[in-house]
């Protein structure tokens, strides 16, 4: 009797698919709003981030605008940089001054060449010593702490080129080089560093039997005080450099030095002596007030950078009545409100607010700060101390310490662990935690929900079905009892 039914709807003539997708519909509008949320939480995450990072380079700053030695910057000048260069490596040593300094020698390493031999010929077997150290009136004395290197010179080591890379691999202080031209091979060695106490003696023990002769492996020895031969040779005295110091004058005083670099002379800074002259030359350290400037400036672009980023992130827009991400967010409005009120608090000192170094908010009325140069040049020009105790006097009170340490201090707060954003940021990605479990239990429901709708609509379905064709039997039986009847 009643038929069977191969798709929902089609017995009964009930379009299912059509119910059951609006039904599921109005069954997934929590699951919508759900993911609008979810995808909220990822963007404020991305927006804490970005406020995280802004917030970062403003800690930067910060940290310098605390430190002492950043309002100490010097700068040295010197008034001939081909002759004396000058450059300042502590700015919390080196004080202000100028002196003249005049250089009558530089410091060398020595060096001595051989007499050139056919190239790839043997120069014989032996043994070299050599060792470091100072030659004074012919005499030798070794360079405290340098011990004597014993160098063996086989038959397979028995040519210029090959000496030269036994010496070098002893890395004695010598480097050996070899040096071609149109008479043959010859074997120069230099000190690896300037300075009398750096020049070296090599002796030779020769294969031959003589060691102080021009023959053999004594041919490539250094050892005047032995007798003029080998590279001590009056025919060798034309490539003989020997090692000396740095002779030098500063105001009148005389300086020795086995290098060319000054660094202990005077503190905190390093002088580079270049080129032997007969005049003096000018050397001056001076504050550094373009780096000190600078660093303000950099202070004012960090902080208009920050607070241009809340802005946004907080702005509603009356026009088209939208409201930014983080519009109303407690966070962020928190950490706004206290960066501007950190730009009104005093510190102890003569100086005692950014507004007396130049430095406030701007007409602009969105928050920005704005510096004069003039008012803070002329600051740091009057009261260079002042200036730097404005920023980093330690005072051991948060409402009296510099600007710097407490500017330093605030973005410790919100920046460190179980500060601002990290708490933020820890709340977001547990509410994410949250979304995401309640979108599986969604899901899940509404999967539950879906089948039990098909089951019950199937059933409807067929029972609708059975009855039409019980319907169409019963008619069709009247018909015929209607033409019995006639």
């Amino acid at each position: 009797m009643a038929a069977s039914v191969s798709s929902a709807g089609i017995g009964s003539g009930l379009d299912v698919e059509s119910i059951i997708t609006k039904l599921m519909s109005v069954e997934k509008v929590p699951l919508t709003k759900l993911q609008t949320n979810a995808t909220t939480i990822d963007s404020k995450i991305s927006a804490y981030g970005s406020i995280k990072s802004q917030f970062a380079s403003l800690q930067d700053i910060a940290n310098k605008l605390a430190t002492a030695s950043a309002w100490n910057a010097k700068t040295a000048t010197s008034s001939d940089a081909t002759v004396v260069k000058a450059t300042v490596v502590d700015s919390a040593r080196a004080a202000a001054t100028s002196f003249s300094v005049q250089v009558s020698q530089l410091a060398k390493a020595q060096s001595a060449a051989s007499a050139a031999v056919a190239s790839g010929s043997s120069t014989g077997t032996g043994t070299m010593k050599l060792q470091l150290g100072n030659w004074s009136s012919g005499s030798f004395v070794a360079k405290d702490g340098s011990s004597e290197i014993t160098i063996d010179i086989t038959a397979a080591d028995a040519t210029v080129s090959g000496m030269a890379a036994k010496i070098n691999a002893a890395n004695a202080g010598v480097t050996a080089t070899v040096v071609t031209d149109a008479t043959g091979e010859r074997l120069l060695l230099r000190s690896n560093t300037t300075g009398e106490s750096s020049g070296f003696r090599l002796q030779v023990i020769d294969g031959d039997g003589n060691d102080a002769d021009d023959a053999g492996l004594s041919r490539f020895a250094f050892d005047p005080g032995a007798g003029a031969f080998g590279m001590g040779g009056a025919a060798q005295a034309s490539a003989l450099q020997m090692g000396q110091n740095a002779h030098a004058t500063l105001n009148g005083i005389s300086i020795d030095s086995e290098t060319n670099t000054l660094s202990n002379t005077v503190p905190g800074l390093s002088m580079t002596l270049v080129k032997e002259t007969t005049s003096a030359v000018e050397v001056s350290l001076a504050v550094d007030n373009t780096a000190i400037t600078k660093l303000a400036n950099d202070f004012v672009t960090a902080y208009n950078a920050t607070n241009s980023m809340l802005n946004q992130a907080t702005k509603y827009d009356a026009s088209t009545k939208t409201a930014a991400l983080l519009q109303g967010d407690s966070t962020t409005v928190s950490m706004q409100n206290a960066l501007r009120r950190l730009l009104s608090t005093t510190t102890s000192g003569n100086i005692s607010m950014l507004s007396s170094l130049g430095i406030g908010v701007s007409k602009t009325g969105d928050g920005s700060i704005a510096l004069d140069s003039t008012k803070f040049s002329a600051a740091l020009a009057n009261s260079p101390d002042d200036v730097q105790k404005f920023f980093t006097n330690a005072t051991g009170n948060d409402a009296t310490q510099g600007f710097g340490l407490k500017l330093k201090g605030l973005m410790d707060s919100i920046l460190g662990t179980g500060g601002a954003i990290a708490s933020k940021t820890a709340s977001l990605d547990q509410q994410k935690k949250v979304n995401s479990s309640d979108q599986d239990a969604m899901n899940n429901r509404l999967t539950a929900t879906e089948a039990r709708l098909r089951a019950q609509y199937t059933a409807l379905d067929t029972k609708v079905a059975s009855l039409n064709s019980l319907s169409t039997y019963i008619t069709n039986q009247i018909a015929q009892w209607n033409k019995s009847t006639n």
